[in-house]
């Protein structure tokens, strides 16, 4: 019995490792960002933040505007715009402007960029926490931030947590678009290294 069991468990782990072959495969490449680079809000949460972070250890080029317009990507030549999704009320509240007002900025904000050729990276980097997080009955803000950038994105930066429902992988793959994913924060780093060919 215990010798069948050694012999299956390997026999499992190779079937389960070709079922998933041809969905890696099928994934696009991810495009390689260039510098330099505008990032951005859609729900004003505290995520952007930590993106910068990890691009300032990576020595890229950044500005960081939460509530970045059309008037400011066309301040300088950026090649590369980051919307990071993530509703949150307190931020919201605090920037003096309500979800639809961040719908509408963002939306001329991420045709400004594919009309000028940047690079558009949607970012969902706070994972389940964000999407559940003060979310009360009949709250759907958090989603509306994601279906204003997500499907709209060149690329998409996704932590796995926050896409335990296939959310973020259902779209990718609507929109064949590329995701890249990482399990932590502390992750972010390494994924936005193989994103700028660091």
């Amino acid at each position: 019995m215990t010798r069948r069991l050694t012999t299956l468990v390997p026999l499992v782990a190779i079937v389960c490792a070709l079922a998933w072959a041809p969905i890696a495969l099928a994934q696009p490449a991810a495009p390689k960002a260039q510098t330099p680079v505008l990032v951005a809000s859609c729900g004003q949460s505290p995520g952007p933040l930590k993106v910068t972070v990890f691009l300032k250890r990576l020595g890229i080029d950044f500005d960081y505007k939460t509530d970045a317009t059309v008037k400011d990507l066309a301040a300088k030549p950026y090649k590369t715009l980051i919307i990071v999704t993530g509703a949150s009320l307190k931020g919201m509240g605090a920037a003096g402007v309500s979800l639809k007002d961040e719908l509408t900025r963002t939306a001329a904000l991420i045709d400004a960029a594919k009309k000028g050729g940047t690079l558009v990276v949607g970012a969902h980097i706070e994972g389940m926490a964000r999407r559940a997080q003060g979310a009360e009955a009949g709250d759907t803000s958090d989603e509306q931030s994601i279906d204003a950038v997500c499907p709209k994105s060149n690329v998409l930066l996704i932590r796995k947590d926050g896409d335990e429902d296939g959310r973020f992988t259902t779209i990718a793959k609507k929109q064949n678009i590329p995701m890249l994913g990482f399990e932590k924060s502390l992750d972010l780093e390494g994924v936005l290294k193989t994103l700028f060919g660091k």
